[in-house]
């Protein structure tokens, strides 16, 4: 199976590839062509010589055409199967993107060893013969076309004017020539009414044959004694004037005399080359050295000696030149050691000037040398490119894919360029002037293959996002323009807080509740965003009334661009009016549903699979005001109302920070909370948690029993009382409980030789070692975790070693039937 789509696979790519290929040099063909059709037109040229001229330099363009093709061809391969959803049927079928892209790897890598040959072989001859071509070309005249009307000096030694000419017969009329061939002047002419023209076979001389005219001879000699000219004139009816010319037929020059070239050679040659003028530099390099040593001028030249640096130096003597001399003295040891310097400089410039051309022609072979290969390496790397992008853009035409892929080529061959010309002057090696593109190019492909690889997208779009905000938001708090005051009192609220800290906002306050005592020991407790804040330096605020002045006057001192509220108490307009941006509130609920004090307790209470947390701007209403983001969490049904807390209390950290930031930016959208209404859907209220909320009725079902106690669980916690015989009343708080069902509560009892029938809601069942259920109205909820009063909270089975008479116990009924029943009467639709 795998052959075959090995085989599907590289039959898709070879025919893009070629075609591809073809294009390219077409492509660049026609550039060469417009560049040389001055050296072409005009002159006679055939048609073999012209193909043969553009053959050659089709070859020249193969270390461009090669890359180009490759990765246009990768990339079409692969966005052509993306684009059909092969690509994705072949994965769906167990076969990765990577072993997708095997096949054309290999395929690849023999074409880069084919680039490398080409490289080596065709291109260097391609060069010779080109260039030979193009010499013989240049040295090739135009081809003799006389105009009419004007004179025409395109033959050399004669200047002719035909006044005018039969286009069919060739037959001029009019005809002047003059025959400049003596070098002085105008002193042949020759006038015919009309006259031919015909080249020889061998374009070797011209012939003229002129009808009816006269022939105008002049001595032009004179002296001092005889200043009179003589002139012949001679009539004739027919006259042929052969002219002998000169290069005005194409001929082939011997090859081979471009071969010396750099580009012309091939890697044994070059490496030879090599070997022969690097060792003729070292030597002239040598000799220069041991000049340089032996020249008199340098009183100190044993210094360049590394032989005796090793050893110990003496001090420089000054007695040279000081005070002791006289002023002539000094003057002429200044004179002599700038006449010394001068001499160095010069001898210095001269020994450069001798290894300058040596030195060059080596960097130029040390480059080529280097070339061969890096053609090869970047045809294997450009497939790194195009293939991923393909697969990634998931378009295979010539569209957007194309243009990034050709952008990439470019991106390549300005860098490549740029490190030639350096390496070329000097300025880096060869070996990273034919490289150093190719060392710029491996990381991209190697990031845009691991994108393809995990069908990752290019650019995680969040992230820039994410990066540009935090930018944004790093100027406006430089620019004093983020300061927050944040309004907070639990641990729900202390996550959120810590978020825009960490995010890099300017909390400038913290507003929470007073302290106040509380326990057994009535010890004064201070919150925990209060104790949050003071741990990282944030001042704090702690108004009994939030209408105080002399509160809003400090507000008003802090002047905050946004106030932040999460599980705080009701603000009034003085408040929430304050900042330029507002104020919003965090809500630990889907607004518009559970408006109120315990949100999270109430979705549980109902029975909710899902539930969320709002961010909405705070008006006069409770929790009324415009929504700006809801995000959603799924209840599971094991979840507690302190599962839910912890895990809204993360997920509210987040819409905090995305409200914050996008009120910061400019581009929150609000939406009225009625919107949100879908047709006459009851609005369930979130009311303050009540004792008589958390008394059990056993009256109720046990579904609804079993959602009181999560919905209570950890705190307030949901409780019942236990009768004894003697009337005693024991409360115990339950943690958590199950419900089971008629069968599954029976069964244990069964086993224990117990009555097997539901008993009376209220009535204690118990196997007195595992089972701990009370009867409700429908069903037996097992009890898993409680607490009696003054002992800890503990699983059922511990409470059963020690309370094994749990059977002879009653339960009071509670109020929380009745107090959900109210709640529920007072629901309703907006």
């Amino acid at each position: 199976m795998l052959k075959k789509l090995d085989k599907y696979i590289i039959k898709s790519f070879l025919g893009p590839f070629v075609a591809i290929l073809l294009i390219v040099i077409f492509a660049l063909l026609m550039q060469f062509l417009w560049l040389y059709i001055d050296e072409l037109v005009g002159k006679g040229l055939s048609l073999k010589i012209i193909l043969e001229f553009l053959g050659w330099g089709a070859a020249t363009m193969l270390p461009l055409s090669l890359p180009l093709a490759t990765v246009l061809s990768s990339m079409m391969t692969m966005g052509a199967m993306a684009e059909n959803s092969e690509l994705i049927a072949i994965k769906s079928a167990g076969v990765s993107t990577a072993r997708v892209m095997a096949p054309l790897i290999v395929t690849c890598a023999i074409l880069a060893v084919g680039a490398f040959f080409a490289a080596n072989n065709l291109v260097p001859l391609s060069y010779n013969k080109i260039y030979t071509l193009r010499e013989d070309i240049l040295r090739t005249k135009e081809e003799i076309k006389i105009p009419t009307k004007t004179f025409y000096d395109g033959i050399d030694g004669y200047v002719l004017r035909v006044e005018s000419k039969n286009k069919k017969t060739g037959m001029m009329y009019g005809v002047m020539v003059y025959n400049h061939t003596s070098g002085k002047g105008n002193v042949s002419m020759a006038m015919a009414d009309s006259a031919m023209i015909q080249m020889s076979k061998d374009h070797s001389c011209l012939t003229f044959a002129m009808y009816s005219g006269i022939n105008y001879e002049e001595s032009n000699s004179q002296n001092w004694r005889d200043t009179t000219r003589q002139m012949q004139r001679t009539s004739f009816t027919r006259q042929e004037l052969i002219i002998p010319i000169e290069n005005y037929g194409f001929q082939k020059s011997k090859e081979g005399r471009y071969s010396s070239q750099a580009k012309a050679m091939r890697l044994k040659d070059l490496r030879y080359d090599q070997d022969s003028i690097g060792v003729q530099l070292a030597q002239t390099r040598s000799q220069q050295l041991e000049q340089l040593q032996r020249n008199t001028m340098l009183r100190y030249r044993h210094q360049i000696d590394s032989a005796w640096i090793a050893g110990a130096t003496t001090d420089f003597p000054l007695d040279s030149i000081g005070p002791h001399l006289s002023l002539r003295e000094n003057i002429a040891a200044h004179e002599s050691a700038v006449n010394n310097l001068n001499s160095f400089m010069s001898t210095m410039l001269s020994y450069d000037r001798e290894t300058a051309i040596p030195a060059f022609t080596l960097k130029l072979i040390d480059i080529e040398i280097y070339k061969k290969f890096a053609l090869a390496l970047v045809c294997f790397l450009m497939f790194f490119v195009g293939a991923p992008l393909g697969a990634l853009i998931r378009k295979g035409g010539l569209g957007t894919p194309a243009i990034v892929s050709v952008l990439f080529f470019v991106f390549y061959y300005v860098v490549d360029i740029v490190s030639t010309k350096l390496a070329r002057d000097g300025a880096i090696d060869p070996f990273s002037g034919a490289f150093i593109a190719s060392y710029i190019l491996a990381p991209i492909c190697a990031f845009l293959t691991y994108k393809a690889i995990k069908d990752e997208p290019i650019i995680a779009k969040d992230k820039i996002s994410m990066l540009l905000t935090k930018i944004k938001l790093r100027l406006l708090h430089l620019l004093g323009k983020t300061d927050i005051v944040y309004m907070g009192t639990p641990d729900f609220a202390v996550a959120p807080l810590k978020a825009l800290l960490d995010a890099g906002y300017r909390v400038k306050a913290v507003v929470t509740v007073p302290d106040k005592p509380s326990g057994r020991g009535m010890q004064v407790n201070e919150s925990a965003v209060k104790k949050f804040a003071i741990s990282h330096g944030i001042p704090v605020l702690q108004p009994v009334k939030m209408k105080d002045p002399a509160f809003i006057e400090a507000l008003k001192k802090i002047d905050a661009d946004l106030f932040v509220v999460v599980a705080f108490r009701l603000l009034p307009r003085e408040v929430y009016s304050l900042p330029r941006l507002g104020t919003f509130n965090l809500h630990a609920a889907l607004l518009p549903q559970y408006r109120g004090a315990a949100p999270i307790n109430w979705a549980v209470i109902n029975g909710e699979k899902v539930t969320g947390v709002t961010s909405f701007l705070i008006d006069n209403g409770v929790d009324t005001g415009k929504i700006m983001i809801r995000e959603q969490y799924k209840i599971k049904p094991t979840d507690t109302a302190a599962d839910v807390h912890d895990a809204l209390m993360e997920l509210g950290s987040k819409v905090v920070l995305q409200t914050v930031d996008g009120l910061f930016e400019g581009h929150m959208d609000t939406r009225l909370q009625k919107s949100f209404i879908q047709g006459e859907e009851v609005l369930h209220k979130a009311p303050k948690l009540c004792k008589e909320l958390c008394h059990i009725d056993w009256d109720d079902s046990g579904r609804q029993i079993v959602n009181l106690i999560r919905g209570l669980s950890d705190y307030p916690c949901a409780f019942t009382e236990l009768v004894g015989a003697d009337g005693k009343h024991t409360q115990v708080k339950i943690y958590s409980a199950q419900l089971l069902s008629q069968e599954q509560a029976v069964k244990p009892l069964d086993d224990a030789g117990v009555r097997s029938e539901l008993p009376a809601p209220g009535t204690i069942v118990c196997d007195g070692k595992k089972v701990l259920g009370i009867a409700a109205r429908d069903s037996i909820v097992s009890i898993t975790r409680l607490q009696m009063a003054g002992k800890k909270c503990m699983p059922v089975e511990d409470f059963l070693r020690g309370f094994r008479d749990a059977s002879s116990y009653t339960v009071s009924h509670g109020t929380s039937r009745d107090f959900i029943a109210g709640v529920h009467q007072s629901e309703g639709s907006e």
